[in-house]
């Protein structure tokens, strides 16, 4: 796409649906979940699935089998977001069977006989998500994630560029790369993408520092910006580690209210930042009575909710 740096659509979103089991994308429950959700005022959704490889070394990812949605269900989601009146953005994901988190996924930087290779691995994950790129192409999705939180493949510049380019030849909307938090300025391909996403989760008072840090990698490519993942545990103890989903601690709605008043504060100073799809809303959502026990990342029927939908409906979409 021609031009992308003049983009300056401003990104009201939310991820939804993640994990994406198979199953979970269909019935009255995620109807609720995805109306519920463009209640928040939000303009964009990030509809996330995941594949499963075995372990960080193996080099087959079985998107076909369960536990990945179906692709009818896929569909179904993005029609239901279009319906809406949302914008989709298709965000297939890899994930590991043993716990292992994706961005451990790793092989030996050069090729040795009889050992698992980037080659093939690349040859499955390819695979993987351009089969989704066609999806998002016949759904007439806005935007297509081609990778989240990669943190040891970021390296292999050749391989990200060669699926890119495959993907293009099949898809016409916008393309991004979902960066791990820190490693905004370490993905050296940027210029291959459209527009530059990351993982936001930064201690409550790091935003000042951490935004002068990807403000540098934002001027040195002279693309697009915004959080493809940005949120915070309703849990004591959250807004100094939001990106880990196991820590310690009681429920806290105000922790997670205090945490995004915060990140919409430091983040409306730059004027290159151009918005969230926030972490997360899942396609089943707890019973709002349930919400003050609940103590992940969902917002609904916390403090928090009211907090986003009034930034978002204030047309402060930074």
């Amino acid at each position: 796409m021609n031009s992308t740096n003049k983009w300056t659509e401003k990104v009201c979103g939310m991820t939804w649906g993640w994990t994406g089991v198979r199953g979970s994308w269909t019935g009255p429950e995620a109807e609720f979940s995805m109306e519920r959700m463009a209640d928040m005022d939000v303009n964009w959704v990030a509809i996330a699935l995941s594949a499963v490889q075995a372990t960080p070394q193996s080099t087959e990812i079985p998107f076909r089998e369960e536990p990945t949605v179906t692709d009818d269900e896929v569909r179904w989601a993005i029609r239901k977001a279009k319906s809406l009146g949302l914008k989709v953005c298709l965000k297939p994901v890899v994930n590991v069977a043993n716990g292992t988190w994706r961005a451990h996924i790793n092989f030996f930087d050069e090729e040795v006989p009889g050992e698992p290779s980037w080659t093939e691995w690349f040859r499955s994950y390819g695979e993987f998500i351009r089969h989704y790129a066609v999806i998002a192409e016949e759904e007439q999705c806005e935007m297509l994630c081609v990778g989240c939180e990669m943190v040891q493949a970021d390296k292999r510049d050749a391989e990200w560029r060669a699926l890119i380019g495959d993907v293009r030849n099949v898809y016409g909307g916008l393309v991004t790369y979902n960066c791990d938090k820190y490693q905004e300025e370490r993905v050296g391909w940027w210029d291959a993408v459209d527009i530059i996403s990351s993982s936001g989760y930064y201690p409550i008072d790091q935003w000042e520092e951490q935004l002068d840090r990807i403000e540098g990698t934002v001027r040195r490519w002279n693309k697009p910006f915004f959080f493809m993942e940005a949120g915070c545990p309703s849990r004591e103890g959250s807004a100094s580690r939001p990106n880990d989903w196991s820590l310690p601690g009681g429920p806290s709605e105000e922790e997670q209210r205090q945490y995004y008043e915060a990140m919409f504060a430091a983040c409306a100073k730059r004027e290159w930042m151009q918005g969230y799809m926030l972490w997360d809303w899942p396609a089943r959502l707890y019973g709002v009575e349930e919400a003050s026990l609940n103590d992940d990342y969902c917002m609904y029927g916390k403090l928090a909710e009211e907090t986003v939908k009034t930034f978002y409906a204030a047309g402060i979409r930074v």
